[in-house]
C-alpha cells in the first residue's frame, strides 16, 4: 500500500487560498505562510501532516496527494473543512 507525506494550508475561502498560492508561486515560503494563515493545527509545523496512507484523509485531499504531481502546490482543494493548498512531499 502506498504511503505519502504532505503539507497543507487550510483557509476559509477559495479567494484566500488562491492569493496564498500566488504568493508561494512568487517565492514566499510555504511553511511560513502555513504558520501564519492555516486554520489547521498542523499550521504550527508549517502545515506538515507527516506520513499517511490512502483513506486516512478526506477523499478530495487524498485524491490530490496520491494522484497529482509531487512537490507542486495544488489547489484550492475544497473539503468540508474549507479550502486547502496541498503539497505532496513524497509518495512511495
Amino acid at each position: 500500500m502506498p504511503v505519502a507525506s504532505a503539507r497543507h494550508i487550510l483557509v476559509k475561502s477559495k479567494e484566500e487560498a488562491e492569493q496564498l498560492k500566488d504568493r508561494i508561486a512568487k517565492g514566499e515560503d510555504f511553511a511560513a505562510l502555513a504558520k501564519k494563515h492555516s486554520l489547521c493545527p498542523s499550521g504550527k509545523q508549517g502545515g506538515d501532516l507527516g506520513e499517511f496512507r490512502p483513506g486516512m484523509m478526506v477523499k478530495p485531499f487524498d485524491d490530490v496527494v496520491f494522484k497529482e504531481a509531487v512537490l507542486e502546490v495544488h489547489g484550492p482543494v475544497k473539503t468540508q473543512f474549507g479550502f486547502h493548498l496541498v503539497q505532496t512531499l513524497y509518495r512511495r
